[in-house]
This record gives structure tokens, sequence and C-alpha cells, in this order.
């Protein structure tokens, strides 16, 4: 399919042919639900931690003898039941990642592509570069193509001074080629794919 190319300044830099095995696929929802699931689960960092009955401070002294009190029978008081005892069953550090097939997750590449192609929500761009480090320009540039929340994603390596202008603007990130990935596609609304950008997807995903 044709796909026209445009400039930071909104001006017409051509076309492109964009591959219908990449950019023209049937969307599949539950594939890109499973893939954000799996890179929001990889994210976890699995950290949290409560302290048992055998890690709690405390006498380890029966509180009152077995029989003749009335009472229930207890042990130590660093029991659960107790306020100041061990949690039972309490999270504890672990992986929280999960498995999930190399062809799954690039189909669900492939649909957030073709998501983003089939809303017109897809545009090329010549290319991702700027003169200065300057927010304030590229701001200006973003609001005269009215873009308030866009993924950027360039080449091999992205520009130095694009990097510097976009880390100060919410709604607006960039990426390199081999960083993009379904879930950050998906949480904006534009996905402005560079022409190296194109060709790097297509060998990956071919």
């Amino acid at each position: 399919m044709k796909a026209k190319i445009i400039t930071l300044d909104n001006a017409a830099a051509g076309e492109i042919d964009l591959a219908d095995e990449v950019f023209g696929v049937a969307v599949r929802k539950d594939i890109m639900s499973r893939m954000v699931n799996y890179q929001l689960a990889k994210r976890r960092a699995g950290t949290h931690k409560v302290k048992g009955r055998s890690e709690v401070n405390g006498s380890t002294a029966k509180i009152y003898r077995q029989k003749g009190t009335g009472r229930a029978r207890h042990g130590d008081k660093k029991a659960p039941q107790f306020r100041g005892g061990g949690q039972v069953f309490g999270p504890h550090p672990r992986d929280h990642g999960h498995s999930l097939p190399k062809k799954v997750r690039a189909l669900a590449m492939r649909s957030a592509l073709s998501a983003k192609q089939a809303d017109g929500k897809l545009i090329i761009l010549d290319d991702a570069t700027l003169d200065s480090p300057k927010t304030k320009a590229l701001k200006d540039k973003l609001a005269g193509l009215g873009w308030n929340s866009a993924l950027f994603v360039g080449g091999s390596e992205v520009d130095g001074n694009m990097a510097l202008a976009v880390r100060n603007i919410p709604g607006v990130d960039l990426l390199p080629t081999q960083g993009a990935n379904v879930y950050d596609i998906l949480r904006r609304d534009l996905l402005v794919l560079t022409k190296a950008a194109v060709e790097g997807l297509e060998a990956r995903l071919k």
C-alpha cells in the first residue's frame, strides 16, 4: 500500500510503499492484549515482601498455660491473629514475568502497526532530526501539525537533538527502531515512523 511522506514542517516529501504483511494484517485485539500484559508483567520489580511468623520480633514463649484459663489455646504472640504478629501467605519477592511465543509477539506488533494504519493514525516522516535541542522549537512544530500524543520511531539510532527536545514534552515519546513495542505504540494516539523505521520494522517482521 502507498503512504504519503511528510516533514516536520508539514511539507510533502514523496510516497512510500508499506508492506501489506506488516501494515495490512487483520487486527487481533486479543493478541495485542496478551502482549501488553506480557510487557507490563516483565516490568514489575516483584520486590514486595512482608514478614511471616518466623521473622517478626517477639518472644517464642507460650503466652499462657494450655489449660484452666477458659481461653483459647495459643502458642507465642507472633501468631498472625495477634497485633504485631506475622502475616499468613503474604507476598514474597518473585518474578512476575511469563513466557509468550515469539510468533505471538511478532503478530501483536503487526496488529498494532496495522491498527494505526487502519485508523489513519500512522504517519510517515521523512526524518526525525532537529537543528538544535530546543524544546520550544519542536513544540511549535507539533502544535502546527496538531500532534498532542505521538510516538516517534527513528532509525537504529535517534537524533541527539530530537531526543533532548522530546523528553520535556508530555505525551510525546521517541524510540529507536529496535525499541518499538506494542505497549508504547498503543498508549499514544499517533504513531510517527521515519523512512528508516519503516525499513527496519519491515525487515524485522516480514
